[in-house]
């Protein structure tokens, strides 16, 4: 119902723009190492081909890695991930064609060629992303949606889309009682309806429902379904297909291949061992020596958590509190007076987490993995939230991707923002990649130079 004019439209100016840059690094090199063809008009017009088998290259590395196709929902961890995946394996296919081609236009010199085109592609889509997002931020080009029958499952999305005005949607209320079709395409009409939300677990009949999907059709109304929050089963189950029957398939995660397995430990253990040479080793007697000087009690605070498949390990931090019978009870709040003042400082820079990476190379957690809660957070919530229990599937994380997008914390509704989190960790564990990791530990260290506001 919602006439979209001008998406194509900027997805060609921003393919032109990438273009662009691709085509000024790479003349750049060349002239400057090439300064006898500058006057040269049959070699410019021989690397013309050159040229525009880079852009075809481009384009068709596009498909594979999705660089252009970004939802309104896409984070800017997600799109790092794709950009730098698409980056790498466009200088991979930038170095094969030079190694066949012997051209000059395609042999320049390729660490400084990399660098050059990796800042300016990354600072060019980083300032259209975040422009995009701040555009819609005002209520431009925004997207009109409505729910019908609504649950605690229109419950939490509604609260992601209402906190993240970036993504440009705007909800109009309907007051769904009893559907009468005349009304409901009348509504559509005025308000321009473009999407539908309608949860799975719903109260209307089967004929409503097909009633319903048959309106919209028919009215250019798209319907997205939103599963239940405490239904797990939509992550359990890939579609395939045998010939043309689609049928549904046991997932196995990306984590559940040894290769994947074996990248991450392999990564996690290198990782491990330079940060506890290069900063740990200076790093850990300085704070050591200032939460003895400011409190009472032991410098590291031990705590039972559960990790891989459930097995309860022990988890190793600073301690940030006054020691108290209730911290493997009680999860902080705003203000809480358990928490020392140089405790605040190391939970704000996400210090206190440090020790840690002893449990990383003990291989009960990894490097990025979701958060491992106290065990009586756990046994409350996992009844709860039917998929809570796919976070086990993979290493816990001394970061992850929850925490890197503000999804920690008690703050706000508490049962709203777990399911929040839960979403991220299971978005994580069906989602990996090793990019998605560097990505995340990169997002990470800025949280701990700039300080997680969102950290108690």
């Amino acid at each position: 119902m919602q006439r979209i004019r001008y998406s194509r439209y900027l997805k060609s100016i921003i393919v032109l723009l990438d273009l662009l840059v691709i085509a000024s690094i790479f003349m750049f090199f060349y002239i400057t190492r090439n300064q006898n063809v500058k006057q040269n008009q049959e070699i410019w017009y021989q690397n013309s081909f050159a040229l525009i088998l880079l852009f075809l290259f481009w384009m068709l590395l596009s498909g594979r890695t999705r660089i252009y196709n970004i939802p309104r929902n896409l984070t800017y961890t997600l799109f790092l991930e794709r950009l730098l995946i698409h980056f790498l394996l466009f200088i991979l296919g930038v170095l094969l064609i030079g190694k066949v081609s012997y051209n000059v236009f395609f042999n320049s010199d390729i660490y400084w060629l990399s660098f050059y085109l990796l800042f300016f592609i990354f600072l060019a889509k980083s300032l259209i992303f975040f422009s995009i997002k701040y555009v819609r931020s005002l209520g431009i080009n925004h997207r009109n949606i409505m729910f019908l029958n609504e649950n605690s499952s229109t419950e939490v999305l509604k609260n992601i889309l209402r906190d993240r005005k970036d993504y440009g949607y705007k909800i109009f209320e309907y007051k769904s009682g009893e559907i009468k079709t005349d009304e409901l395409i009348e509504f559509w009409k005025k308000n321009g309806i473009h999407t539908l939300f309608i949860p799975i677990e719903n109260s209307y009949t089967p004929a409503i429902e097909k009633e319903i999907f048959k309106l919209a059709e028919a009215n250019k109304v798209h319907i997205s379904l939103i599963p239940s929050i405490t239904q797990s089963d939509f992550f359990l189950y890939d579609l395939g297909y045998i010939q043309t029957q689609p049928v549904l398939n046991q997932t196995k995660y990306p984590l559940d291949y040894y290769s994947n397995f074996l990248l991450k430990r392999i990564f996690d253990i290198v990782f491990s061992v330079v940060i506890m040479i290069g900063i740990c080793s200076w790093l850990f007697p300085i704070i050591a020596i200032l939460i003895k000087t400011t409190s009472k009690g032991p410098v590291f605070f031990i705590q039972e958590r559960y990790g891989f498949h459930e097995e309860v390990f022990k988890c190793i931090k600073f301690r940030t509190m006054i020691v108290n019978e209730e911290s493997s009870t009680k999860t902080t709040e705003e203000n809480d007076v358990r928490i020392t003042r140089f405790g605040k400082f190391l939970r704000r820079t996400s210090l206190d987490e440090m020790p840690q990476f002893f449990n990383v190379l003990k291989g009960e957690m990894s490097i990025v993995g979701p958060r491992p809660h106290m065990l009586a957070v756990d046994n409350y919530y996992k009844p709860k939230i039917g998929r809570y229990s796919l976070r086990s599937m993979v290493t816990p994380g001394i970061t992850g991707l929850a925490q890197v997008n503000g999804l920690r914390g008690d703050a706000g509704d508490i049962e709203v923002e777990m399911n929040k989190r839960v979403l991220a960790d299971a978005f994580y564990v069906r989602n990996w990649s090793f990019m998605l990791d560097f990505v995340i530990i990169l997002k990470t260290v800025l949280l701990v130079i700039g300080g997680d506001k969102n950290a108690k």
